[in-house]
């Protein structure tokens, strides 16, 4: 089992090769250097033996000297191949940790958001960041240190045979006790790292939670037990990093005992053949110095080792990430869209849906709808009536079952993904915003568009007057999910970043239904402007807002179950009726 642990984790570290290719050059001159310091390491061990030969047992000052002088030449040439080295390896390290991140989140970011309603954020955060600085310290140290220790262990095993056979034979007997405990403790540290990694993503994920929504922590006072159960979260990542920390401990102090151990009994053995005269001390000084760095060669590779089974934790978790592939993908060969001239911009065809997580339950069925260019329609219904999912489906935030969604006449599955986006706006209940300025958030809906047109749209948006107040206008810093603005303010910035955007068709969710009297006024205002000319798809629980939409769609259980305007709904259906009577009375 401990035989097969070892190629595993191994193989899991070969995707990161694929990262490592493109810099081959500087991999190139960073192993030769690394070569020529080896050399160098080795060469200083004869340079031991002519100082001590040579220098005290010649009692010679001029070749104590020369042989010291030799000494220095070799140490300077080994600085200046270790910083080559060093640097080299180091900006590697860098540039890969980069790379895998920038691929990870490049992936992420075309993944579907399923994917992260099943997968904790804390969780995809802790691989984005810590897993890929822990193989940046792989590939940029423990990679160099490993091939360096590698190199200076078979050089100076040659070197002990070709100084003394008899004292080589008694280091090589302890060799075999060295490697077994790298063994036995290398699976179990392996698999303790991506236990710890797991467990410190946890810590992330509920610390992110917790400080989100502070608010709610404070409003309710639960400062005291959030204290508790985070610090339960910190002591069971503690306790696995101990487990972990320990059994690394437990590896290298077992090879440093063995090999010392192996090392006195060279230098009993050695020193009695000195006094013997069967050796001199300059080989015997020589053989001490070969002998010590190929501990140390061992020592650092039982480190390293462990560092590499922990890094295989972190290379399984990053794999695992490309490894996804997005549940929506572009047509192979996409269809062009034309929209000048085509009379019906939206047409849902026989479209029944049920999200992965509820695959038993559907969410829409059945449903069959036109909406001409420049229609606006309102999407009204009970909560869970299927509204928002129609929305998702025309971001083409999922596939249908059955059925297919179709813009201006194409397919939405036929056309490129990015494209058809483009031709849709969203302006939801909640509005997003980035932790950035205000101009980065308005033309977020338009990375290209010019100062002077981001203004524009702000005016047209009535979101001008109260941004130019702000204490650096459209540079002030919005904070964290735009949290220093309010409601009405948040809502009027994202519209601003439609009317730039400039969608053909635009989808409002709940749009002003969180906002006080006045906000409404504003944002409805701004609405109307964005409304102007384009197909838009209301969704609206308030039935006061939409009662003078084109037609009214009315939605239950997935199903549309009846359409028109608000005074045919309100003699054909009774849900849409009783829906009325309940706002409207509770209105007066």
């Amino acid at each position: 089992m401990a035989d097969e642990e070892k190629p595993r984790a191994l193989h899991t570290l070969l995707p990161i090769v694929g990262f490592v290719r493109p810099y081959t050059g500087r991999v190139a001159i960073a192993i030769t250097a690394l070569f020529f310091v080896a050399a160098i390491s080795l060469s200083i061990g004869q340079a031991v033996k002519r100082v001590i030969d040579d220098g005290f047992v010649a009692q010679s000052e001029s070749q104590l000297a020369t042989a010291l002088g030799v000494m220095t030449a070799l140490i300077l040439l080994m600085a200046v191949g270790t910083f080559f080295r060093f640097y080299l390896m180091s900006w590697l390290g860098e540039r890969v940790s980069a790379d895998i991140r920038q691929a990870v989140f490049d992936r992420l970011i075309e993944l579907h958001p399923s994917y992260f309603e099943e997968n904790l954020s804390g969780e995809i955060m802790s691989r984005l960041t810590t897993d890929t600085t822990l193989l940046q310290s792989i590939i940029g140290s423990s990679f160099s240190l490993a091939l360096r220790n590698a190199l200076t262990l078979i050089g100076g095993l040659i070197m002990l045979f070709i100084t003394n056979i008899k004292l080589s034979l008694i280091v090589l007997s302890g060799i075999p006790f060295v490697i077994l405990p790298m063994v036995l403790f290398g699976r179990r540290v392996r698999t303790l790292s991506r236990q710890s990694q797991d467990t410190v993503a946890d810590v992330g994920t509920y610390a992110g939670e917790i400080i989100h929504n502070i608010k709610v922590v404070q409003s309710y006072t639960r400062e005291p037990e959030e204290k508790i159960a985070f610090g339960k979260e910190v002591t069971a990542a503690f306790d696995v990093a101990k487990k972990r920390i320990r059994q690394r401990a437990s590896l290298i102090a077992a090879v440093i005992l063995l090999v010392f151990t192996a090392i006195s009994m060279m230098l009993w053995v050695g020193g009695t053949d000195v006094l013997r005269g069967n050796i001199t001390a300059g080989e015997l000084g020589a053989f001490v110095f070969y002998a010590i760095m190929v501990a140390t060669s061992l020592g650092t590779l039982s480190e390293v080792y462990g560092e590499v089974q922990r890094a295989a934790g972190a290379a399984e978790r990053l794999m695992e990430l490309l490894s996804v592939e997005p549940a929506i993908q572009n047509a192979s060969v996409p269809a062009s869209l034309q929209m000048k001239g085509v009379d019906t911009a939206i047409e849902l065809v026989n479209l029944t849906f049920s999200y992965p997580s509820r695959p038993d339950q559907l969410a829409l069925r059945s449903i069959n709808l036109a909406v001409k260019s420049g229609e606006t329609i309102a999407l009204v219904g009970p909560s869970g009536a299927g509204k928002t999912t129609l929305f998702e489906m025309l971001e083409r935030f999922y596939d249908p079952a059955e059925g297919e969604v179709k813009i201006f006449n194409k397919p939405l599955q036929s056309l490129k993904l990015q494209e058809a986006r483009q031709q849709i706006g969203l302006v939801p209940q909640q509005p997003v915003l980035f932790s950035a300025d205000v101009w980065h958030n308005i033309r977020y809906g338009k990375p290209d568009a010019t100062d002077e047109q981001v203004i524009a749209a702000a005016k047209k948006a009535h979101a001008h007057e109260f941004i130019s107040a702000l204490p650096q206008g459209y540079a002030s810093y919005l904070g964290e999910q735009g949290v220093r603005l309010s409601g009405g303010q948040k809502q009027r910035i994202a519209i601003a970043r439609a009317i730039l955007k400039d969608p053909a068709i635009l989808l409002l969710d709940e749009a002003t239904s969180a906002l006080d009297a006045e906000s409404e006024q504003h944002v409805q205002a701004a609405l109307n402007v964005l409304m102007l000319n384009r197909t838009t798809l209301i969704i609206a629980h308030r039935l006061a807002t939409v009662i003078h939409a084109d037609r009214i769609v009315l939605l239950d259980q997935g199903q549309i179950i009846g359409v028109g305007r608000h005074e045919e709904l309100l003699v054909q259906s009774s849900l849409y009726k009783r829906l009325c009577d309940l706002q409207f009375k509770n209105a007066d």
